[in-house]
């Protein structure tokens, strides 16, 4: 029985259309949920549902029940992040659970990165896990190349993209094939302990990404390089909750300062394939 948690997130979705779509039975698979309304969908294709809080720790213990893998979705609670992961993780050692794979992040410095609030947690976690002696799999995944279309702004093509990245690059992947790297560790051999760059081979900076644009919509989409403090400014008079705007401008300070440019991918190894390339990514949102 392989369990995901987050799963009627976008990631734990994706990831159990993978498993389907590599021939793991439904009834093999169980979604762990907060609301059973909202996995309606799942139940439908024949999903096991567990109701579960990262809060509530009984919850937990009796949906692990007779689980074998876990996927833990990191949680979106960045306040609470890393005692949701901890309640997670002694639930599924107390049932016996044999692996652990976790969506870490893949970043240069977990100590020196001006997102610590984001990357500490991960770090955090991989530490629980690796010193809890229950077998792990630290998924370090970059950023989903399903973010660009918020970093570029609804106007993009008639304003460009205005984003503080600098001149950063970033080796963005889509978020299904993310999944589905996370699908291969679950169901092959060979992953007990191990951790992996889930990253593209190639990075891009938001200028050559407009150029990209630019070359699939024929629009001339123009980068412009604000910095953090003026990004800001102009999403909060556009209405956009300060906190949520300075979480947004911190990880175009993390890309420009490199963060995200590690120069290791282990994603096509695990996929048996070459990944997505970008441009043809981009063509399914902007062709």
């Amino acid at each position: 029985m392989i369990l995901i948690t987050g799963a009627t997130g976008h990631f734990g979705t994706a990831t159990i259309n993978s498993l389907l779509e590599k021939g793991i039975s439904a009834s093999d698979i169980t979604a762990l949920v907060r609301d059973e309304d909202k996995a309606a969908g799942l139940k439908e294709k024949g999903i096991q549902i567990k109701i579960g809080d990262y809060h509530n720790y009984d919850s937990l213990k009796e949906a692990l029940k007779g689980v074998e893998k876990l996927l833990l979705v990191s949680s979106s609670d960045l306040n609470e992040r890393l005692q949701q992961h901890k309640n997670v993780i002694n639930a599924a050692i107390e049932n016996g659970v044999k692996q652990i794979a976790y969506t870490s992040i893949d970043i240069d410095s977990f100590t020196e990165s001006v997102i610590p609030l984001v990357s500490q947690i991960h770090s955090d976690t991989a530490d629980f896990l690796k010193e809890s002696g229950v077998p792990y799999t630290l998924l370090n995944d970059t950023l989903y190349a399903d973010l660009i279309p918020a970093f570029a702004g609804e106007k993009v093509l008639e304003t460009g993209i205005f984003f503080p990245a600098g001149d950063g690059k970033t080796p963005f992947v889509a978020r299904t094939e993310m999944a589905e790297a996370a699908a291969v560790v679950l169901t092959t051999e060979g992953h007990d302990y191990q951790e992996y760059a889930i990253t593209a081979e190639t990075a891009y900076s938001f200028a050559e990404i407009a150029a990209i644009i630019t070359e699939i919509t024929g629009k001339d989409v123009q980068y412009l390089r604000p910095e953090a403090d003026a990004y800001i400014a102009h999403l909060v008079k556009v209405g956009v909750p300060e906190g949520n705007a300075r979480f947004f401008a911190g990880f175009g300070v993390a890309i420009g300062k490199g963060e995200f440019d590690t120069n290791r991918s282990d994603l096509g190894r695990l996929l048996g394939r070459k990944p997505l390339e970008l441009k043809e990514f981009l063509k399914t949102i902007y062709g």
